[in-house]
């Protein structure tokens, strides 16, 4: 299931301007639809039903009725979520109960996550790492991890990949890069300063980007080609960025695998060849 309300929002440019009040309407008051009929929709947003109709067939629904239900869904999940702010660590948790809130929140996490995913920008994905010269990837801190993470598995089926551990490399390998690659950068806020300036670079240049950050409006968001969503719903104890870093290595996983399938047998053969054996393998 893909986000109703991310199609809507992502969309908002492409919108007649009468589209676009309706579309601002709703993601101010996203319960508007599940109260309200069409007509009365269309009365509360000084519109019409065909502007309506228009609007949900723009982003890929048959008609308002299929749009109402994919929002009522998506809220139900928003409700779960501010449930999960009743499972904040607190300092007298004990050991089970730590363990039960963070199980809950990862879980809620990877699952909202999946939510957030469009196949089809995830497709357009996969082809531009699958053509790239060199793929480039960003990140620091926990986000680092997850780069890393990606940059072993792109190794292993023989993808010319480049990840370096201080920002400055990464500005200097965002400043070489070619409309011939393809730079992914990973920022759970969207808002971290030196990713920014490596989006930047790299638009200069035209070199296409694809952004793994969380689902808001954010300059990472906004300057980046192509976004793959993490669910925004980490915990205020943030001792290691534990549920986006989750939602990250999950993201990681799809991404590879989708484009290990796109080139089956190659994958397969070298990840084969480049397997190191263990002594226990002997």
């Amino acid at each position: 299931m893909t986000s109703a309300l991310l199609k809507l929002r992502e969309a908002s440019d492409n919108l007649s301007p009468t589209e676009r009040a309706v579309a601002e309407q709703i993601l101010r008051s996203p319960e508007l639809v599940t109260q309200l009929s069409i007509h009365e929709l269309a009365k509360r947003t000084f519109s019409s039903s065909a502007t309506i109709v228009r609007l949900c067939s723009h982003i890929g629904y048959s008609g308002y009725r299929a749009f109402r239900q994919a929002v009522s869904q998506e809220l139900a999940v928003r409700s779960q979520l501010h449930k999960s702010q009743e499972k904040q660590i607190e300092p007298m948790d004990t050991v089970e109960q730590i363990m039960e809130k963070i199980t809950y929140r990862n879980i809620l996490s990877l699952e909202q996550t999946r939510a957030l995913l469009d196949p089809e920008i995830l497709q357009k994905c996969v082809e531009l790492i699958q053509n790239a010269r060199v793929i480039y990837l960003f990140g620091i801190g926990a986000s680092f991890c997850a780069a890393k993470d990606l940059y072993l598995k792109l190794l292993r089926i023989d993808k010319i990949t480049i990840l370096n551990e201080d920002w400055h490399s990464q500005l200097i390998q965002a400043r070489n890069a070619t409309p011939q690659d393809v730079g992914i950068v990973f920022s759970y806020s969207g808002a971290t300063v030196e990713m920014i300036e490596c989006l930047k670079a790299m638009k200069e240049n035209g070199v296409p980007t694809i952004a793994m950050t969380r689902f808001v409006k954010s300059p990472i968001s906004t300057l980046a080609d192509h976004k793959l969503y993490i669910a925004a719903n980490e915990a205020l104890f943030r001792t290691g960025a534990m549920a986006s870093r989750i939602s990250q290595l999950n993201t990681v996983d799809i991404l590879y695998t989708c484009l290990a399938n796109q080139e089956y047998e190659h994958a397969l053969n070298q990840m084969s060849r480049t397997y190191i054996r263990k002594p226990d393998d002997q």
